[in-house]
């Protein structure tokens, strides 16, 4: 019986805590794990989970500095590879980049370039037939709209450009944002157009447009239930019902609550009114002064005697002048302070020279540092269609 009991509470445990009872070569393979306990709060979750291999190895980039320049390494290689790229699906690169830096940087933020990435992805194929029913190339276009600051913009184009909308997701998604914002009215039109242009799969659209619908619908009934909580009376403790009642109920107990009239003492109009006086001050002290010079304040242009000078032609000093035309400036100068340059950034190499390319897009993300990576994803995020040219928002 306790045999059995034991074997039971065995199933019922893990795989990783088995790992770690029995001590074998899996259990090696659970304690590689060991950097999510310390950074898992900078790990942001995503949909498809993640490779453990490639966590762990981006984790130890917070503490390692070579395995950071070398994430580093490997996402140029990326690019690269993005540019040098010839078979007939040129999207296929950016997606495995765009899971690749997903994947290396679990932090994401400005640092991990990955806005300025989707936003390159989706800008190299816009006018690209092909990728315009590509659910991949939508997937992109969604995951740069919930980076963005507002995406309504980016929902906008895609409809204005037709792109995706033979896909349910676009419609779903779009009417999550357009419901967040409280824009109920546009979210129903949208389950609409979607399910009136049969967009796949129909079953998926359908489920979430009911779903909606019942949301809506326990919203409206709640907003009609705050109305008319409003307009009923509310009791407090210690006052009346209302303001008719209160007046009322004052008027009945007014003889109650009055205050007794104080009886006012009729005043001797003959008799003189004793003035308070001090203790008695000597008459010396309140000798009047004989200087009355600021008895008057004088006449207007007394006054303003401070401004009544005119202006006239400084002929006090004269500066001598050199004779000859000015001399010309010296070529170069040396400068004699010094410039403060930290330890690490003079041990820092130059980056290598980058070859000229075909594609301004990757050769932009090529050369990219840190800053320039963290000024251009503040400003997408502000605006996501800024590199776009102007013919393209219709």
């Amino acid at each position: 019986m306790a045999a059995a009991a034991a074997a039971g509470e065995l199933a019922m445990l893990d795989a990783e805590t088995l790992a770690l009872m029995a001590g074998g070569p899996e259990a090696a393979q659970v304690a590689v794990c060991g950097e999510l306990e310390t950074f898992k709060e900078n790990v942001r979750p995503l949909k498809r989970g993640r490779n453990v291999g490639l966590l762990n190895r981006a984790l130890k980039a917070h503490a390692d500095p070579a395995q950071r320049s070398a994430l580093l390494a490997e996402r140029r290689r990326m690019i690269e590879a993005i540019e040098e790229y010839q078979g007939e699906d040129p999207l296929q690169p950016w997606v495995n980049c765009i899971k690749w830096v997903q994947e290396s940087f679990p932090a994401g933020g400005e640092s991990s370039g990955l806005v300025v990435i989707y936003e390159q992805c989706v800008r190299a194929f816009w006018h690209d037939e092909r990728y315009k029913g590509d659910l991949r190339y939508l997937k992109v276009w969604l995951e740069y709209a919930g980076n963005c600051a507002d995406a309504e913009v980016i929902f906008r184009f895609l409809e204005a450009n037709q792109i995706g909308d033979g896909h349910a997701v676009f419609y779903i998604h779009y009417s999550s944002l357009m419901e967040s914002k409280n824009k109920l009215k546009k979210a129903n039109e949208i389950y609409n157009l979607g399910i009136a242009r049969k967009a796949k799969p129909v079953e998926k659209l359908e489920t979430a447009y009911r779903a909606f619908l019942r949301r809506s619908t326990k919203k409206k009934e709640h907003s009609e239930d705050e109305a008319a909580t409003d307009d009923q009376p509310v009791r407090r403790f210690g006052s009346d019902l209302n303001h008719g009642e209160s007046r009322g109920h004052h008027a009945e107990n007014s003889h109650l609550l009055a205050k007794p009239r104080v009886k006012l003492q009729r005043i001797d109009v003959n008799k003189p009114i004793s003035v308070y006086k001090e203790n008695s001050v000597p008459s010396q002290g309140l000798a009047r002064s004989k200087d009355r010079t600021w008895n008057t304040l004088g006449t207007q242009a007394d006054r303003n005697k401070e401004n009544s000078m005119m202006p006239a032609k400084w002929t006090s000093h004269k500066i001598p002048q050199k004779v000859g035309g000015r001399p010309a400036a010296p070529s170069s100068r040396v400068s004699s302070i010094e410039v403060f340059v930290d330890e690490e950034c003079a041990k820092e190499p130059a980056p290598p020279q980058v070859p000229k390319s075909t594609k301004p897009s990757v050769l932009k993300l090529r050369e990219a540092i840190t800053r320039n990576l963290k000024k251009e994803t503040e400003l997408l995020k502000e605006n996501p269609l800024r590199n776009f040219p102007l013919s393209s928002l219709r």
